[in-house]
């Protein structure tokens, strides 16, 4: 018999009933509900459904590992790894003499790195104890210590405790990025992981230690040691060492220097955290007193002086990119530089300034002053200030006139003279005819400087300014002759190099760098040598007027150099050279007000001449004496020396004046050789008159002052 289709278990033969007997009526509604199947015998092998979780897993795990490699990749571009492995420092950069010896510094002091294995374990400990108890058990984060912070901070309504592990700290020194932003705490996270797989505990405790900031600009606990206590970390108590530990947390604020009172209270904090951490015992902890710092030290380098501000830009270049602890040798020259400031101590300015450049003749500056006091006024008045530079601009009036053919016997008129409405005037109102270059130079004559000038023409003048290196502008003038056109005092310094050097133009330096100019730089832009001769004849000039209106800084050896007054005595120079040294001084006020009586060859070529004796160590000029004794009204004296003394810088120039006022009335003549000394002898030997003609005679450069006419007066 076929199977009834309609029979549900006419197939699987299993039916509740057997054949022929009456199956269990149908449900309520005339539908048959046939009993439940038995259940389903487990399948044998994978399910589909356990292959599918294994799927995402998959999945999961490399969607997990490209995240990881593209967030190292933008860890590596935004933040190197490298860098993290590199004991992070701030940039700082030390000036040190042509000697070696450090003079100025710009930057952090940055203390000798450390081992952390071999500081006394106290010193470990304080920073542990308040920095991160539980560095020697995490891996570079401390769930405990953020969640600690979250807590306490969410309790406070701020921001009061941080989670940042030890190894976090250095992770965020390294970059020297302080940003509070969740990119930035990803960062410090992953770098952190980085340090702790590559860097060993003690390793990353002792690059911690070598550069944390310790306030008052020093790094690392090396520096802040000695800075504060005067001694090494290895020497720390247990006091000390909690003070430094104390400081982390703010150290500008509670650097002992400026705030000793809060360093000893956070100093107990560091304390009790030790105790609490069981580092200390309750007695060793109730015996740490408060600790005393040093005082700020007098001796430290400086991080300002006059050179180093204006060395510094030229110390950068030399160095490269200044990223760690740099050091640049200088040219300056301790000694020369101590006897500028004496110089400059003791010229009796009162309210006025003054400022002093020493270099080489090939531009190596060795000593610089740029005003009285740099702690009062730390504005450069030998580099960064503009000038009138008086009659000391008539070095390139005369070196237009020697190039265009003059000598120092050529001849020029002395007597008044108008360009175009504009009357020039000596200062000491007198004229004195047709007179020779080397005179007129000598005697810093006005109107001889505004006649060269007119006759040689201005932009030859100009050009010879430039040549030797003037840069400033030059007004197209003929009242530039007398020195109308500001200057600073560094940049006509080394135009008077040029000449002591024979070669122009010279640039003046503070760091010697080497000469990486290209060959087309070198072919046009390198120095020219000045013609033999034509030095000559400037060198001779020079030479007549330190004799002449610079009389005051007559050496004991050949010296050369010019004065120079500004209109109405506002500013006074002297530049010139002896030896190897090319030296000028200013002299005026800050605000370019007049100063009655100044003049070049006053105030600065004294400074200029107790400069050179000292820097150079020569012998102050020693005035010879007769032998025979001179009667001045009714007192006898032994000579010129009981007049004048033994050196002619302890002169008063008026007292000068009268003595040879009473030998003059005694029939007596005094006479100056040219390298400076003064004799006394009978004048002519008729009774004290004058031999027929020496009326008519005119005295030689070296022996008339000129009345001191270097001034601009117009």
């Amino acid at each position: 018999m076929r199977p009834d289709p309609y029979d549900p278990y006419a197939l699987s033969g299993s039916r509740p009933w057997r054949d022929g007997d009456t199956p269990p009526p149908y449900p309520t509604g005339g539908q048959w509900t046939p009993p439940p199947e038995p259940p389903e015998p487990p399948r044998r092998g994978i399910r589909w459904g356990s292959i599918r979780w294994g799927r995402w897993i998959v999945r999961g795990m490399a969607a997990a590992l490209v995240l990881l490699v593209v967030a190292i990749g933008w860890l590596a571009i935004t933040a190197p790894l490298s860098q993290s492995l590199k004991p992070p420092t701030p940039p700082s950069i030390t000036l040190t003499a042509e000697d070696g010896t450090p003079i100025a510094r710009r930057g952090a002091v940055i203390g000798a790195p450390v081992d952390a294995a071999k500081l006394p374990g106290h010193v470990r400990e304080a920073f542990l104890a308040i920095e991160d108890r539980r560095f020697y058990s995490h891996w570079g984060i401390d769930p405990r210590g953020i969640a600690r912070a979250a807590w306490a901070n969410v309790g406070s309504g701020g921001v009061r405790q941080g989670g940042s592990t030890i190894t976090q700290q250095l992770a965020k020194n390294a970059f020297l990025d302080s940003d509070r932003t969740a990119t930035r705490k990803l960062r410090e996270a992953m770098i952190a992981f980085w340090l702790e797989a590559w860097l060993t505990k003690d390793e990353i405790l002792s690059r911690y230690l070598s550069n944390v900031y310790f306030g008052d600009n020093v790094y690392g606990i090396t520096a802040a040691s000695k800075h504060y206590f005067g001694r090494t970390p290895q020497a720390l108590n247990i006091g000390q060492a909690a003070m430094l530990a104390g400081l982390v947390k703010a150290p500008s604020r509670l650097a002992p220097t400026v705030n000793l009172k809060g360093a000893r209270a956070r100093e107990m904090v560091v304390v009790g955290a030790m105790e609490d951490a069981g580092f200390l015992t309750h007695a060793q902890a109730q015996a740490v007193q408060p600790q005393r710092v040093l005082p700020r030290q007098a001796g430290a380098l400086p991080s300002g002086t006059y050179f180093a501000d204006w060395v510094l830009p030229a110390a950068r270049d030399s160095a490269g990119e200044v990223q760690s602890e740099t050091t640049v040798k200088t040219t300056l020259d301790r000694r020369m530089q101590r006897i500028a400031e004496r110089s400059i101590r003791s010229a009796g300015l009162r309210q006025a300034q003054a400022a002093l450049v020493a270099m080489h003749p090939d531009g190596r500056v060795v000593a610089l002053v740029g005003g009285r006091d740099y702690g009062k006024s730390p504005f450069n008045r030998a580099t960064q200030a503009r000038r009138q530079p008086g009659s000391t601009f008539k070095l390139f009036v005369y070196l237009a006139a020697i190039r265009a053919g003059m000598t120092t016997s050529s001849t020029v008129d002395d007597s008044p003279v108008e360009i175009a409405g504009w009357k020039p005037k000596n200062d000491d109102g007198r004229y004195l005819g047709e007179i020779s270059l080397a005179r007129a130079f000598a005697r810093s004559s006005n109107v001889a400087a505004a006649r060269l000038t007119q006759e040689v023409g201005v932009k030859n003048v100009i050009k010879a300014a430039r040549d030797l290196g003037i840069s400033t502008p030059i007004a197209n003038e003929a009242t530039i002759g007398l020195g109308t056109s500001e200057v600073s005092l560094l940049e006509l310094t080394a135009a008077y190099a040029g000449i002591a050097n024979g070669r122009y133009p010279v640039s003046p330096r503070g760091v010697d760098t080497k000469d990486d100019k290209n060959w087309y730089e070198q072919l046009t832009g390198g120095t020219r040598e000045i013609p033999a001769q034509q030095r000559e004849q400037m060198l001779s000039l020079l030479n007549s007027s330190i004799r002449g209106t610079g009389k005051e800084a007559v050496l004991s050896i050949k010296s050369y150099g010019k004065t120079g007054t500004s209109q109405d005595s506002r500013d006074a120079w002297f530049i010139g050279f002896a030896g190897d040294l090319v030296v000028g001084v200013w002299v005026g006020n800050d605000d370019n007000s007049p100063n009655p009586g100044l003049h070049g060859g006053t105030v600065p070529a004294r400074i200029w001449r107790s400069f050179m004796q000292d820097a150079l160590n020569i012998a102050p000029i020693v005035v010879e004496t007769p032998d025979e004794e001179v009667t001045i009204d009714g007192n006898t004296v032994d000579g010129i020396g009981g007049i004048f003394g033994n050196e002619i810088g302890d002169i008063v120039p008026q007292a000068l004046d009268r003595a040879t006022e009473q030998l003059d009335q005694m029939g007596l003549e005094v006479r100056r050789a040219p390298d400076g000394s003064i004799t006394v002898g009978p004048r002519g030997g008729r009774g004290g008159r004058e031999p027929p003609g020496r009326e008519d005679r005119r005295p030689p450069p070296d022996e008339e002052d000129g009345g001191d006419g270097d001034q601009g007066g117009f």
